[in-house]
């Protein structure tokens, strides 16, 4: 329930269409910790997330557990498409489109904000079951 009300508030907050430059920096930092998830490579998948995710997992090998446990289709998938971008105020959201690798598909919403280093990190993904009611 707490992430599908989290997916509305992104959803809402999100109302302008992303710029393409911002879409592809975005793309890029979650293609990158995808890369990262499938080589197993903890330290570079975390160095994709916010401050505020590496709080409540303060060790790389840490959050790479939670990767595994609560979020398998990000983990390892078959397919990961990037769908629909909206940004508003240094905030991206971002859909991904995701086949898992037992063939059920799924839907990912992440979010990234700038940081104040200029750069974009992950500050949370949603993911639910395609087609499930938000």
């Amino acid at each position: 329930m707490r992430a599908v009300v989290l997916l509305l508030a992104c959803l809402l907050a999100f109302v302008a269409p992303a710029r393409a430059d911002d879409v592809a920096t975005a793309q890029g930092v979650i293609r990158a910790q995808e890369q990262a998830f499938a080589n197993d490579d903890a330290a570079a998948a975390y160095s994709h997330a916010a401050p505020e995710i590496k709080q409540l997992f303060p060790q790389a090998d840490i959050f790479m557990q939670m990767v595994r446990q609560g979020y398998a289709p990000v983990y390892r998938h078959k397919s990961f498409e990037f769908g629909e971008a909206r940004s508003s105020g240094g905030r991206i959201a971002q859909r991904v489109h995701i086949v898992d690798d037992n063939g059920e598909a799924w839907e990912a919403m992440y979010t990234l904000e700038q940081q104040s280093d200029g750069s974009l990190k992950i500050t949370g993904c949603s993911l639910l079951k395609a087609g499930q009611a938000v």
